[in-house]
């Protein structure tokens, strides 16, 4: 892999592109990145997004330049160079769910597989969240069992259900909100992932590690 690269996002952003692709290593990096960045009390920054292998990084260009804000986030980079998170010190979710989506079967028989091979597989893999995007709470998890792996459906649904538990390509997810999706359905939850009256209202962040219990 070559070594990070900092790249202007807007006039009041930068991006730290950290690796490529999707990984669990990558993401741990990606996760301590962040958190140096938020913990390191640089003046001016308004915000810092970890993603599956980046961080972007908000400021106020009227409280710090660009190139000074560069600048000292080059040297964390340098003082977190091959540095790792330990997995067990990410916060771990267990969440029911219920194998009812009305997908459960098309998807079985796509794969080749039962419909109690399909809940015995996804329910016996720890995820850990790599992004948290497209809606409030919506979190990307994975990697899902490749046993399991099906591209989007064809003709994304106008509507999916809150608690609506899904997979797609190597990553699997719950709709945390009524909205829009192309993901294939696989079961059903009562959890609720965002909750905008809770202090904290996403319940999952990026690096948090999710097992799915049968119901």
């Amino acid at each position: 892999m070559t070594g990070p690269r900092i790249v202007p996002l807007g006039d009041s952003a930068i991006t730290l592109v950290l690796g490529e692709g999707i990984s669990e290593a990558l993401s741990r990096r990606v996760v301590a990145t962040a958190e140096r960045i938020r913990t390191a009390g640089i003046s001016g920054v308004r915000d810092v997004v970890a993603s599956y292998s980046s961080v972007a990084v908000h400021f106020d260009p009227l409280s710090i330049a660009h190139s000074d804000l560069r600048s000292r986030v080059t040297g964390l980079l340098n003082e977190l160079d091959a540095v790792d998170v330990d997995p067990d010190s990410a916060r771990f979710h267990r969440i029911g769910v219920r194998y009812d989506g009305e997908d459960l079967e098309e998807v079985a028989g796509r794969l080749g597989l039962t419909i109690d091979d399909v809940k015995t597989i996804h329910a016996s893999v720890e995820y850990r969240v790599f992004v948290i995007g497209f809606v409030p709470g919506f979190a990307y998890m994975g990697p899902l069992d490749e046993r399991l792996a099906l591209p989007r459906r064809d003709s994304p649904r106008k509507r999916v259900p809150p608690g609506s538990g899904a997979i797609a390509e190597r990553q699997t997810a719950v709709y945390p909100s009524a909205t829009p999706g192309g993901w294939h359905l696989i079961g059903t939850t009562s959890e609720p992932l965002f909750d905008p009256h809770r202090d904290e209202p996403a319940m999952l962040r990026v690096g948090d590690r999710v097992k799915f219990e049968a119901r």
